[in-house]
């Protein structure tokens, strides 16, 4: 296998014809679409991404005993303690889970919120 630098690469691809005697394109014409490719891809999946998990990662670092969660499986519970990488969360009377942070998907209701609305 032979190994070029990027500019011998790059001079011997392929130009096309020069129409009516104008000057063929310069090599780095060609690589703007495939860059313009790139930065619409970042902008429309991997930006997205970026900060829907910036967000998930704030709600899940939020959470605390006594909050009522929705795991990625569907079940709803209240969290009951708080451990490092890892959440207790009571799902019926004398039913507790173990499961990791990340499983939990969203926040169903705060116990404040509860006992604001009761008052």
């Amino acid at each position: 296998m032979i190994h070029l630098p990027l500019a011998e690469f790059l001079a011997m691809a392929p130009q096309p014809p020069a129409a009516d005697g104008q000057p063929p394109q310069p090599f780095w014409v060609s690589l703007v679409m495939p860059g313009l490719l790139i930065l619409f891809m970042y902008f429309l999946f991997l930006r997205p991404q970026m900060k829907a998990r910036k967000e998930q990662d704030k709600m899940i670092s939020e959470l605390k005993s006594g909050d009522e969660v929705i795991t990625q499986s569907g079940i709803y519970g209240t969290i009951a303690n708080v451990k490092e990488k890892t959440f207790v969360v009571r799902i019926a009377e004398n039913v507790k889970v173990e499961m990791l942070k990340s499983a939990v998907t969203s926040v169903s209701k705060r116990e404040k919120e509860k006992a604001e609305a009761a008052a």
